[in-house]
């Protein structure tokens, strides 16, 4: 994996790649560059350069197509798999209709996101105290590389619950005896890494977007330890943390870190540079249209795959404004479930594309794919007029970047931690007020802050984004929504240890898939 995942800074090329994006397991394959790095990190120039690696990991794309969105979406019931047939990016279709198993399915290229990210922050963070640096930069790339591996190790206990924990490199005569750590051992250092970032007066409230877009802020890390709480069930913690990112009066800005709900929330899925680092992004990934991405690389490329992928197979514009889709792959189709939820609301048209009512009045046409509703994401298909300019192959270069974090998420999220932590949920309460600035700039009338209504809210509003299926396993919902998919209550709340890892290693699997662990 070599993408730029912080805009104006170039990545690095000499080899410090502390586990690559090709390799079959973390446990099995010496991480490249090993041999580089006891002649590395001899200034602040490299110490960023360590920096930047660990970012790269953020916005992952496997050889096979696989991404943790584009995952999550396949899992959920907003969407099918799709694509071209039943067989087609086999990772997706197995967790679509749940016959995934330790040796098939997205476990694998989410297995080794994770712990490339941890294993270059594990470098960077034992290498810094020598580097001969400015004391202040020192401290900051500090925070940020914790924050970072508390976000890696967040997706991976969710994903896996059974995990190993790691706080420094790990030798590769280790990697054969390493074992996996409670849950609770692992969110306690998830807390840990954050609250750490969050006291270091070093790691900045805001960055320069044009300079910085893309770099962890206090803000951020508030953000992330609030989701951490409200999943370990701790609303009061949760609550805190995520008011402390969403201000005293939700809707207005907070301008300690300044955060703002965007006015047009279609202006959040322009998918050229209008919308990169907006007032609502707290934590994003950002993709490029010019890194010359090819197929002898697909993971290498720096744009954004899902693009293509989420497209219309086959479309053709056949009127004066029809939109101006590029042809895509048809994956990840919507499910007629989610288009009737959404169909009357006003987030309808900047979240699906209705390519049957397109066709149907003579517009454009379009070619069925596999598990075809004729309901697209509009969030993410990608547009001719985005077409790279930069070289490489078209389909690989498309530049919209992905919300990790928006301020939409954080206020709903803080709602619900207020409403499941007691503190009310009619008009006047705080809960209440975040609902209904959600709802408000979109132009919805106000209702009360039940848990379902924040439930139901948060489906329309993150539609898409890979946000649904968490929602679901963590809210015990998951079993009556997808069992009719084949999801198996006790099993399929998490991922299975890959096949790979479990080989000649001392990882268990996990009971759930027939393990001891």
């Amino acid at each position: 994996m070599k993408k730029k995942y912080i805009p104006h800074i170039l990545t690095f090329a000499i080899g410090l790649q502390l586990m690559s994006g090709c390799s079959s397991s973390f446990l099995e394959v010496k991480p490249k560059g090993t041999n580089l790095e006891a002649n590395y990190y001899k200034d602040q120039t490299e110490a960023f350069n360590g920096l930047v690696a660990i970012y790269d990991v953020v916005g992952w794309q496997g050889g096979n197509y696989v991404t943790k969105v584009g995952a999550m979406n396949a899992g959920s019931d907003d969407h099918y798999a799709g694509g071209g047939g039943a067989n087609d990016v086999t990772a997706f279709q197995v967790f679509s209709n749940y016959t995934l198993t330790p040796d098939q399915g997205p476990q694998d290229e989410l297995w080794k996101k994770g712990f490339s990210g941890i294993f270059r922050a594990n470098t960077l963070l034992e290498k810094l105290p020598g580097v001969p640096m400015d004391a202040a930069t020192k401290a900051r790339y500090t925070a940020e590389a914790k924050y970072l591996r508390a976000f890696f190790y967040f997706d991976l206990v969710r994903l896996f619950k059974n995990i190993p924990l790691f706080t420094k490199p790990v030798s590769t005569s280790e990697m054969y005896n390493v074992t996996q750590a409670t849950p609770e051992e692992v969110y306690k250092q998830i807390e840990t890494d954050l609250q750490d970032a969050i006291a270091e007066t070093n790691l900045p409230d805001q960055v320069p977007v044009a300079t910085e877009g893309g770099r962890a802020t206090k803000g951020a890390a508030h953000a992330l330890l609030g989701k951490v709480y409200l999943y370990e069930k701790n609303y009061t913690a949760a609550a805190a943390e995520l008011a402390e990112v969403n201000g005293t009066n939700p809707g207005a800005i907070n301008a300690k870190y300044g955060y703002r709900l965007l006015t047009n929330f279609a202006d959040l899925w322009k998918s050229d540079n209008g919308s990169k680092f907006n007032s609502e992004s707290i934590f994003e990934v950002a993709f490029t249209s010019t890194s010359a991405g090819s197929w002898d690389c697909v993971g290498c490329t720096e744009g954004n795959v899902l693009n293509i992928m989420v497209g219309p197979r086959g479309y053709k514009a056949l009127k004066a404004g029809a939109p101006d889709y590029v042809s895509g792959w048809s994956f990840l189709v919507v499910t007629k479930e989610l288009f009737d939820a959404i169909h009357f609301d006003p987030r309808y048209h900047a979240t699906v594309a209705n390519l049957d009512s397109l066709q149907a009045n003579g517009i454009a046409s379009y070619e069925p794919g596999y598990k075809n509703t004729g309901y697209f994401l509009q969030k993410l298909i990608g547009f001719n007029y985005n077409k790279t300019t930069g070289g490489g192959n078209i389909e690989l270069n498309f530049p919209q970047d992905l919300y990790e974090i928006r301020l939409a998420d954080t206020y709903l999220m803080e709602a619900e931690a207020l409403v499941k932590g007691g503190q009310g949920s009619g008009p006047g309460t705080r809960a209440y007020q975040l609902l209904n600035a959600v709802r408000a700039r979109v132009g919805l009338t106000a209702i009360e802050a039940t848990d379902d209504n924040i439930f139901n809210e948060r489906r329309l509003e993150l539609a898409g984004e890979g946000h649904r299926w968490f929602d679901l396993v963590r809210t015990g919902r998951a079993a009556s929504v997808l069992g009719p998919r084949g999801f198996i209550a006790g099993k399929n709340e998490i991922l299975p240890i890959p096949l790979l890892e479990l080989e000649n290693t001392k990882l268990e699997q996990s009971k759930e898939w027939g393990g001891t662990k």
